[in-house]
């Protein structure tokens, strides 16, 4: 009997599929990362063990906690750091992740560049893009996106993989839904992709694109999002300080 860590993955894998499919797509054009930042190393191993290889932290404590317990097990995953990234640690951040969905700011790019070309690193990374008004969103200005383009695209030590956002959170007096914003960013995206010499700048001329939590990412697939960024779905039911039962260790 399957499970309940596998029971979610395999029904949120298979949305994730439907929804793609619904949408025009390959079922394996979306991708899942799962979010482990709520839950304890063990948890996060047990879904590792059930095939799941993109994992993704907000804090840096978390995520070397979590490393370091997956290097001791012989556990190979792909680590995707999603919080916001803080120029003073972000060598520690460059050596523990291998793609980066919150980069913000001109000054972060420069100094993810330099750290990772003298770790002798190269990283995968996304722009942060802030398309609603709330004040606990970062992110860049669409008009101040050709420039970020322009910078992290020059970066020898990074690269550039596409554009991510968050959703406003539910409130009947925003006048942006979820909706509205990804498909805003999506646009965005499409319209760079025109541009022969702005899609050089992102890896193999595409912008992808990183958009979507548990609430909201049927709306981000169906908007065009290339990642989904899933937490609270995939732990459901479960004790997540203890390993799960029926998953080998």
């Amino acid at each position: 009997m399957p499970s309940t860590l596998e029971s979610n993955l395999s029904e949120t894998l298979g949305t994730i599929t439907a929804e793609a499919r619904r949408s025009g797509r390959q079922a394996e054009a979306v991708s899942l990362l799962a979010v482990t930042k709520s839950v304890g190393p063990r948890t996060a191993m047990d879904l590792a063990r059930l095939g799941q290889r993109d994992l993704g932290e907000n804090r840096l404590p978390s995520l070397l906690e979590k490393r370091a317990e997956f290097d001791r097990a012989g556990l190979k995953v792909i680590w995707h750091f999603i919080g916001q990234i803080q120029r003073n640690k972000a060598r520690k951040v460059i050596q523990n992740s291998e793609v980066l969905h919150s980069v913000d700011t001109l000054r972060l790019i420069e100094t993810l560049n330099r750290v990772a070309s003298e770790e002798h690193r190269r990283v995968s990374i996304y722009l942060e893009v802030k398309l609603s008004d709330e004040e606990t969103k970062h992110g860049f200005k669409p008009e101040e996106l050709d420039e970020a383009v322009e910078k992290a695209g020059e970066a020898d030590s990074l690269d550039l993989l596409g554009l991510m956002t968050m959703a406003p959170l539910p409130d009947p007096r925003q006048e942006k839904s979820a909706r509205t914003v990804f498909e805003t960013l999506a646009r965005l995206a499409r319209e760079m992709e025109q541009d022969p010499y702005t899609s050089s700048r992102f890896k193999e001329n595409r912008v992808q694109l990183s958009m979507g939590m548990s609430g909201d990412f049927v709306d981000a697939i169906a908007a065009g999002s290339d990642v989904v960024r899933i937490g609270s779905a995939l732990f459901a039911g479960i004790n997540t300080d203890t390993p799960t039962p029926g998953v080998a260790s």
